[in-house]
């Protein structure tokens, strides 16, 4: 792929911040299919109903790391069929894993250590709201003759992103604080890292949305 510097530096830097996750579920995975125990399982339901777990990682691997191609502006510009049927099976993806998310969030029963009350509302909020802006940006794309249907799309998807790489925030706040207090977080205070770490996320991609709008404005304003 012929792309500049600054585009190479940010997909290495979004596939090396995906990792954590992926490299995580992904041994849970091996797991599941009757492998070693390598992660500490601490919920007991994921090994009687394993599917929507493998199939969550799959999905978030295929929406977070494959997808951040379309965020890509030199491949959006020169390769826009293949970003357009790129497009589809990420959204589907994108979609499969807020689906996942949501029935692992509400069926599985997780240690009150590990999920209350408050982090439960957040992931349905935010599940719900993932599948919303994935069907407003397909929607939104479609409507033919609209100017600002493109700015629209990519403003919904980078939402959708911002909620799918929650995981990552999370293992990366969750393990800068287990090396500073030498203990992992646990109970509402657990609750509060893991929903700031979305609090985050909208706070970079509002930035992104915003730095995208403005030089749409410049480029298209006169001399």
């Amino acid at each position: 792929m012929n792309l500049s510097r600054r585009e190479w530096i940010f997909l290495v830097g979004i596939v090396s911040f995906s990792a954590i996750p992926v490299i995580g579920g992904l041994l849970r995975a091996v797991e599941l299919a009757g492998g070693p125990a390598i992660v500490p399982e601490e919920n007991p339901r994921a090994l009687a109903s394993p599917l929507p777990i493998v199939v969550h990682i799959v999905s978030s691997f295929l929406f977070c790391i494959v997808g951040a191609l379309q965020f890509v502006p030199s491949l959006r510009r020169r390769r826009l069929a293949m970003h357009r049927k790129m497009g589809r099976p990420i959204a589907i993806a994108g979609g499969i894993s807020a689906l996942t998310g949501l029935w692992m969030t509400h069926f599985y029963a997780f240690p009150a250590d590990l999920q209350g009350r408050a982090l439960y509302w957040t992931r349905i909020v935010l599940g719900l709201a993932m599948l919303g802006l994935i069907g407003w940006a397909w929607v939104a794309i479609r409507k033919r003759g609209i100017p600002q249907r493109v700015p629209r799309h990519g403003a919904a998807m980078i939402r959708a992103y911002a909620i799918a790489q929650g995981a990552s925030t999370q293992a990366f706040l969750g393990i800068g604080w287990t090396l500073l207090s030498g203990a992992s977080p646990r109970g509402p205070f657990r609750d509060g890292l893991m929903v700031f770490a979305w609090v985050v996320n909208f706070a970079v991609a509002e930035y992104a949305i915003g730095k995208t709008l403005g030089r749409r404005r410049a480029s298209a304003s006169p001399g």
